[in-house]
């Protein structure tokens, strides 16, 4: 496990830790317009109100730095009249201080579906910016940064699915939304761990089968398998965050902080989510937080994602081990803003593929919201999956 930045049992006072330097290089930036994005008495008046949300998160030495290109983003959105979608893993400056709507992948998608706006500006990784200009033909969707990708949707292809049909003719094709505008074109629906529960159920009775093909990711699968009575096929697939959470890791912060409270994400191994107290998407965990303000809680998940929660919820103590997604670092205040200047880099699906994709992610988003997020019995017993 990548321990980031601990010195013990960390409050969210800014003056108990040290962000590390999480942004990858994006290529050059535009020196000429750079020397114009100067912290000066105007950038500190429209960015003063943004500090006071973040400033138990972003060292006051920071925040000069970041401040001028928030106030150049923020300008530049309403001149282009674009909005920018902001995943739970994007670092606080950009969560908090740039992004218009803000969620896990389900509820992106869900805004996606519904934005006025003409340009998107995806401040998340490859696949959502996909998924934005799927469920949005007509806009133009930015990602800042094109090599923002996904170990997941990089475990399997659209030809992989269409073997996965052809053997297993059949069964219903769940596929996770951390995949490909190919994959998702296979596939018969869409999920995110927010639903997988759901719409695996949904499939099930709607094909008339007891057994559905949730892929790519196989500890999702596992953790959904241990949470219906539906049979489970799965792919080999993990994301490169959570999968390497172990057991072991939940007990030493258990002797190491007595009290705290674990929250997980079912991406990581059924073993990690027995361990924990309470196993849900990023917007579980966030509510999970906010609902029972727990006196000391460890967030099992990407590293930005404690700052995000934090942030709503003074006075709770945050122990902070966490493992990093090098693709979502990849986004940067610089690159939104060469994104949003330079109209870099527009995501294009072609239309085929985007057709058979959005009915994967349509079917998805007609099911019926749920009242609360939802959460993975921890306490059932894992059940055997069979890998396709």
């Amino acid at each position: 496990m990548l321990i980031l930045s601990i010195k013990g049992e960390i409050v969210m006072d800014r003056m108990d830790w040290t962000r590390p330097n999480w942004h990858c290089d994006s290529g050059p930036a535009d020196t000429s317009a750079d020397a114009a994005l100067v912290y000066d008495d105007d950038v500190k008046a429209e960015t003063d109100h943004l500090y006071e949300r973040v400033k138990d998160v972003i060292l006051p030495d920071e925040w000069p730095v970041y401040a001028p290109l928030i106030a150049a983003i923020n300008r530049l959105k309403k001149e282009r009249g674009a909005i920018i979608l902001a995943h739970n893993y994007m670092t606080p400056e950009i969560f908090n201080c740039v992004g218009d709507l803000s969620g896990d992948s389900l509820a992106l998608a869900r805004m996606a579906a519904d934005v006025e706006e003409d340009i998107i500006v995806q401040a998340g990784v490859h696949f959502m910016a996909e998924t934005a200009k799927i469920m949005c033909p007509d806009k133009t969707v930015l990602i800042p940064d094109m090599r923002a990708g996904c170990s997941l949707a990089e475990s399997i292809t659209g030809e992989d699915v269409a073997a996965i049909k052809a053997k297993y003719p059949d069964y219903p094709i769940v596929t996770y939304v951390n995949t490909s505008a190919a994959v998702k074109a296979e596939a018969d629906v869409c999920c995110t761990s927010g639903n997988a529960v759901q719409v695996v159920e949904w499939a099930a009775k709607e094909w008339g089968t007891d057994t559905v093909i949730l892929i790519p990711d196989e500890f999702l699968a596992r953790n959904v398998a241990a949470n219906t009575d539906i049979r489970i096929l799965t792919w080999k697939g993990a994301c490169e965050v959570h999968e390497r959470f172990t057991a072991e890791d939940v007990e030493a912060l258990r002797e190491g902080h007595p009290g705290v409270v674990v929250l997980t994400h079912p991406e990581s191994p059924v073993d990690v989510v027995r361990a924990a107290d309470y196993a849900g998407s990023t917007a579980g965990m966030a509510a999970w937080v906010k609902n029972n303000r727990p006196a000391k809680v460890v967030l099992l998940t990407e590293c930005s994602m404690s700052d995000n929660v934090a942030i709503e919820n003074p006075g709770v103590k945050f122990v902070r081990p966490c493992n990093l997604c090098p693709h979502m670092k990849r986004i940067t205040l610089q690159n939104i803003y060469d994104a949003l200047r330079y109209n870099r880099h527009e995501v294009e699906v072609d239309e085929t593929t985007a057709a058979r994709a959005r009915i994967s992610i349509q079917r998805m988003l007609d099911l019926p919201k749920p009242d609360s997020p939802a959460q993975f019995d921890k306490d059932r017993a894992p059940v055997e999956v069979e890998l396709v």
